[in-house]
């Protein structure tokens, strides 16, 4: 199979559809214009597919170079005969070109190829083929002392050297035995002594066996890492071969090497010489190779697991509903440094900023509950958001007595993850938004934002520091970026950008744009002041034709002099609406929201060779509801009064929290305790699931009864299964004394929402509500 269908066999997909999109990505085309307005073209592959299709696509293409170079090198040294070169046109991976390869490969000088130089390949063949005769006197009739080979026993030495090398290179035979670890093969992990109490994190591997197939992917890299930092110890044990208690006796790995050298034990004088050649050629050569091969695959899978879970973690986040368009007062918590207090306005603009000390040591209570009450009422503040770090309950407790205290400012406090948020203060990025604006003041002003709009305000950081991922560090960094750079475009594209108030960071990650193009836009509407219509945006430097095909239609322009440029019907399908508009004889503001309308054409009547159904039923769906946001509705935890710490928490309670990570192995949920408490996958419900995914998200509001409570280790059990019973407190957690005992002192470190607050209307429904409503 050609590149396309392979991949259309694995995305279960036609050759056509692949052969198409992998034609528009080869003309530049991005995946979220290809997934969003050329469904025609690939067949309606989605988003997720094509994503797919281009990650095989680089791979396939990668294995094609190095097929074709292996190929050149082969016939270059004369040895392509038809049969190798089948074999390496038909190899289905890199693994599989590398075993054909290997003989042919250019290597450093061995001790294999010094015996072959010394003449000594003949004793090893004459002894494979007739094993009656005596090792010992094929050996003396091939004496070279000059080469260093000067007795029978260094001949013979060379001999199991070359044996050992022939043995490695059949691809056939070290694909086998790959295929055995691989099926068969148990991973072992054992402390290494000495490192008990160093190591105590690992404590769960200090005796650990689990078949090496079946490792999930967060186990296996927590054992990466306890090997990586010297407190585990890793061996792959195959059953019928390692655990051999003779070292004389053929495991089932020899056993394959010897029957595909036709050795067999028959008692005659070089029987014994050729077995302990083929327990050489495994022991010493083929197992270590393929162990570190085995250790590679498990890392590999791992990491394209773990990374996945990033990336749909990521998304989640990225896609959590919007506070919208609303002043918001944030605050980034501290004790000694104190609370650093940033109003924004209802377009994410600073309109002021202070520090208050509420907390020891000044413990300034009132003055704080003035100056914050003083800030609400001068900026019409609705929302108040509060970083969940250090100090965060103290200060979530001060804004819900500035609410107590003053019911007619109407507000809502709510506790958000700041993760990044001091990443971003030092970044370049902020320093170029906020250049007099005090690092320190920076991180409330992106608390306050990415309450209003996640998506906006996490663009600006890099996602690896947004902490929704596991073992993130421990990945391939390079993958990871792609994985992730990735989902950051697909959620932008598919929210879609508002050109006249998108920062540059935001509009950099829409398809087709760069950042100098989206800092060139920003630079244009600053000069010449908001855009009225998208064709404008060809008068943008270095915005040229492919750039404003490929971004046109994910960038909106509200209220500006044709309402389709605040929706997501691109510019080369208005013609698609104009013949609508001219066959119904209705006017825009009549089409644009009216569904009972837009249901009663036919779809059939308004294609032509250019535009078909898929994209004219895009086209009316669009006008039912335009510049609609695809986030979900608002709304937020509220967490327990008096429940604060570890301590706070009893065994039996049902407390309500936020999703703030999932795994393959469970979720983990903020329930206000500066620790977020894990619901294992068994906990999750009362059917059988095999993806946390399959019931929760990032940022869902969850009910959980807790379970267990560990105080030494700072871990608390919970379970979405309400009828479960918790499971009753050992004497040590109950006193909260750890190893040295000493009592734990809870650790600040996760996040936090609370009560609800009505979903506002979005920017862009709101401003097509008000087109609707003006008079012809």
């Amino acid at each position: 199979m050609d590149i396309s269908q392979r991949i259309a066999e694995e995305l279960n997909a036609r050759t056509a559809q692949v052969e198409a999109a992998v034609r528009l990505l080869d003309e530049g085309a991005t995946v979220p214009f290809i997934a969003r307005y050329r469904k025609e073209v690939t067949g309606g592959l989605d988003d997720t597919q094509l994503r797919t299709l281009e990650e095989r696509l680089i791979y396939l293409r990668e294995m094609e170079e190095r097929r074709a170079t292996i190929l050149k090198s082969i016939e270059e040294q004369g040895k392509l005969t038809p049969e190798l070169n089948t074999a390496i046109l038909a190899a289905g991976t890199k693994t599989r070109l590398g075993d054909l390869y290997a003989p042919y490969q250019p290597k450093r000088r061995t001790k294999a190829q010094i015996a072959r130089e010394a003449g000594l390949e003949p004793v090893l063949n004459a002894l494979l083929e007739d094993p009656n005769q005596i090792p010992e006197s094929v050996a003396a009739g091939s004496l070279n002392p000059e080469k260093g080979f000067a007795d029978a026993a260094a001949v013979l030495d060379g001999a199991r050297q070359i044996f050992m090398e022939k043995a490695a290179e059949e691809a056939d035979l070290v694909g086998a035995l790959r295929d055995l670890i691989w099926e068969k093969g148990r991973l072992l992990s054992t402390v290494v002594p000495g490192k008990e109490q160093e190591g105590a994190k690992f404590s769960d591997y200090f005796e650990f066996s689990e078949p090496l197939k079946q490792i999930p992917s967060h186990r296996a890299l927590a054992l990466f890492r306890g090997r990586a930092e010297g407190m585990l110890r890793l061996v792959i044990q195959l059953p019928g071969q390692d655990d051999l208690e003779s070292t004389t006796a053929f495991g089932v790995c020899d056993a394959m090497i010897a029957r595909r050298f036709s050795i067999r034990d028959e008692g005659r004088p070089a029987d014994r010489w050729l077995a302990d050649a083929v327990r050489w050629a495994w022991r010493i050569k083929l197992k270590s190779q393929l162990d570190t091969e085995s250790f590679l695959r498990l890392r590999e899978m791992a990491e394209e697991e773990a990374i996945r879970v990033f990336g749909e973690n990521l998304r989640d986040l990225l896609l959590a509903a919007p506070a919208g368009s609303r002043p918001t007062m944030g605050l980034d918590p501290g004790l000694r440094t104190g609370v650093k207090v940033a109003v924004v306005g209802a377009t994410g603009k600073v309109l002021d900023h202070t520090a208050i000390f509420p907390h020891p040591p000044k413990n300034q209570w009132e003055e704080s509950l003035a100056a914050l009450a003083a800030l609400a009422r001068k900026h019409q503040v609705e929302l108040i958001s509060i970083g969940n770090g250090t100090a965060s309950r103290e200060t979530d407790k001060l804004a819900k007595e500035l609410i107590k205290r003053h019911p007619e400012l109407k507000l809502t406090c709510l506790v958000v993850s700041e993760a990044g948020a001091s990443v971003y203060s030092a970044s370049a990025i902020a320093a170029k938004e906020f250049p007099d604006l005090d690092v320190s003041y920076r991180g409330a002003v992106s608390i306050a934002r990415r309450l209003q709009d996640p998506l906006a305000e996490l663009v600006k950081i890099e996602p690896k520091a947004i902490g929704v991922g596991q073992y993130q560090h421990d990945v391939n960094q390079t993958r990871l970026t792609r994985k992730l750079g990735a989902v950051v475009e697909d959620c932008v594209n598919t929210v879609g950008v508002d050109v006249n108030t998108a920062s540059a960071p935001l509009m950099a990650r829409v398809a087709g744009l760069t950042e100098t193009t989206a800092a060139n836009i920003v630079a244009y509407r600053e000069e010449k002041g908001a855009f009225r219509g998208r064709r404008q945006l060809l008068e943008v430097a270095r915005l040229g034709p492919k750039a404003f095909e490929q971004s046109a239609g994910f960038l909106r322009i509200m209220n500006g002099e044709n309402p389709l440029d605040g929706s997501a019907v691109h510019p080369e399908a208005y013609p698609v609406v104009e013949r609508i508009l001219s066959a119904t004889g209705r006017a825009l503001r009549e089409v644009i929201g009216n569904k009972p309308f837009l249901s009663s054409l036919s779809v059939q009547d308004f294609i032509d060779e250019k535009f078909g159904e898929m994209t004219v039923r895009d086209i009316l769906r669009e006008l039912e509801k335009p510049g609609r946001d695809p986030r979900p509705e608002f709304k937020t935890a509220a967490f327990r009064e008096g429940v604060e710490t570890l301590a706070d928490l009893v065994p039996g309670s049902v407390l309500e929290g936020v999703v703030t990570n999932v795994t393959n192995f469970g979720a983990f949920v903020d329930i206000g305790v500066h620790h977020d408490g894990l619901v294992h996958i068994s906990a999750m419900s009362e059917r059988f699931i095999k993806d946390p995914r399959e019931v929760v998200k990032a940022g869902d509001v969850v009910k959980v009864k807790v379970m267990q409570v560990d105080l030494e280790r700072k871990r608390v059990s919970l379970t979405m299964r309400l009828s479960e019973g918790a499971v009753p407190p050992t004497e040590k957690e109950k006193s909260g004394e750890n190893a040295g005992g000493k009592k734990s002192a809870p650790k600040s470190s996760s996040g936090k929402k609370q009560p609800s607050a009505p979903a506002p209307m979005t920017t862009m429904a709101d401003a097509f509500a008000r087109f609707k409503e003006r008079k012809p």
